[in-house]
């Protein structure tokens, strides 16, 4: 059995960790408001180019541990692509679009209007739509998942988003002319998948050749690991005090919007665990397509957002929700995995751990 991935201090107590940074980051959006505004400002394409860079050294030290070789058979491999294509495409969006209706219209119809009801749905529904941001490569590494199948349905999500988001898009809101906000997935696939890509062999491969597979292993791997979770406590820090006022402005509104998002998670989380194991799936394999089907790109869905309703709109501040949720959530699933891993066979080394490159 592989090795557990530990993380130290940071991955003992995280937590611990993400609830002091979420707070850090309120009160410095509320001490320094006009500070932050400016830096949420600084984005190309819709991507903050801040939290750009701190998903950069989320995502690179975990590029660095990825063999190719792994990621060749994962690519090969049919069932968990096709169990996570599935989950993404012809479940979620779906249901996020009924728990939006559910929650917002029926549940808490009596505390929002019409418009607001409306407004909070789109959001939902082109948040749900919009699959996978690279940040599942750090989920499914904390849940020690297949890192290989992790990147794999990574890159094949931001492909299909390209053909399926627009239509998908347009028959559940029932309008025309959604336009795929192609400069923001490009952005994305080159920032979050690409470069870390690239600059993670280099380094893997340059590293094993000079030093040798153990010293890898042993030295420089927990290393990097650590430099992910703090690059994740900075990137909370940073996205509270970017949109933390919000809560505490607008606090019942958030909770509303969050009750949603919350569910259609777990359900879909659930279901895509019990299809994994109908289909034969090891926890490994399992784990990340369980994850990635939870996921949301929330820059493509705040892209849509804000171009079809306008920056100041009730769906914009639906999709920034997605935002604010997202590790907080995501991270509760990482838990669910780990503690349910005895749901699922583990007969086979996790592909994501480190083997000497051929």
């Amino acid at each position: 059995m592989a090795e557990e991935r530990r993380l130290g201090i940071w991955g003992r107590y995280l937590t611990v960790w993400v609830a002091l940074c979420i707070l850090a980051g309120i009160a410095l959006g509320q001490a320094f408001p006009e500070f932050f505004h400016a830096l949420a400002g600084f984005e190309v394409a819709h991507i903050s180019v801040p939290i750009a860079v701190c998903l950069f050294w989320m995502i690179y030290p975990i590029m660095v541990q990825i063999s190719f070789e792994d990621v060749k058979r994962a690519a090969t491999s049919p069932r968990p692509i096709g169990a996570t294509l599935f989950m993404n495409w012809a479940i979620k969006p779906f249901t996020m679009a009924f728990f939006a209706w559910l929650f917002l219209a029926v549940v808490f119809g009596g505390f929002l209007g019409p418009e607001e009801i409306a407004q909070y749905r789109a959001g939902l529904i082109l948040l749900g739509v919009a699959p996978c941001t690279a940040m599942v490569l750090v989920w499914s590494y904390l849940a020690e998942g297949n890192m290989a199948h992790t990147l794999v349905m990574t890159a094949i999500n931001s492909l299909t988003m390209v053909v399926l988001y627009a239509p998908l898009a347009a028959l559940l809101l029932g309008i025309s002319g959604i336009v795929v906000p192609w400069e923001t997935i490009a952005l994305a696939v080159l920032v979050y998948i690409v470069t870390p890509l690239i600059a993670g062999w280099l380094t893997r491969h340059h590293a094993i050749r000079k030093k040798g597979t153990e010293w890898f292993e042993t030295k420089l791997v927990p290393k990097l690991s650590t430099l992910s979770i703090i690059a994740l406590l900075i990137t909370l820090v940073v996205l509270f005090s970017f949109q933390g006022d919000k809560i505490v402005q607008l606090p019942l509104i958030i909770g509303m919007i969050t009750v949603p998002i919350f569910v259609n998670i777990i359900v879909v989380f659930v279901l895509a665990y019990v299809l994994s194991k109908a289909v034969g799936l090891g926890y490994e394999d399992a784990a990340p397509t369980a994850i990635i089907a939870g996921s949301n790109h929330f820059e493509v869905a705040i892209a849509v957002a804000t171009t079809l309703f306008g920056v100041a709109s009730g769906a914009a501040l639906a999709t920034v929700v997605g935002v604010l949720t997202e590790v907080p959530i995501m991270l509760f699933l990482v838990y669910l995995c780990r503690r349910t891993r005895g749901f699922f066979s583990t007969t086979r080394t996790p592909v994501g751990t480190p083997t000497p490159d051929k």
